[in-house]
């Protein structure tokens, strides 16, 4: 299963943004691919700072039990003060519609 969203960064985060994620924790890494999570990309639209995310996934159950752990909702709190959140510092995230896909 192919799961696309997007999400917005705060002006002035790009470049930090990107450290973050490529001094990703190995715990974070381990938790993604235990709850079913493959080939995570994160694209960034610098006009509008918006965050494409694109990631597979094994299962919509077993994924969205991954939001409950301790080390995600950890960097929850890491990402919060560079972009868009929910009161729970998850991010402020829209899921978007499939319409193509070639394989």
């Amino acid at each position: 299963m192919i799961k696309g969203f997007k999400m917005k960064l705060y002006e002035g985060q790009e470049a930090e943004y990107e450290k973050r994620h490529n001094q990703l924790w190995p715990e974070m890494k381990d938790m993604i691919h235990e709850y079913g999570g493959k080939n995570y990309t994160i694209f960034l639209d610098k006009e509008t700072l918006t965050l494409f995310g694109y990631i597979e996934i094994e299962d919509e159950e077993r994924w969205a039990k991954g939001a409950d752990t301790a080390i995600n909702r950890k960097w929850w709190d890491f990402m919060a003060d560079i972009m868009e959140t929910n009161p729970d510092n998850s991010p402020v995230s829209i899921d978007l519609k499939e319409v193509f896909h070639l394989d």
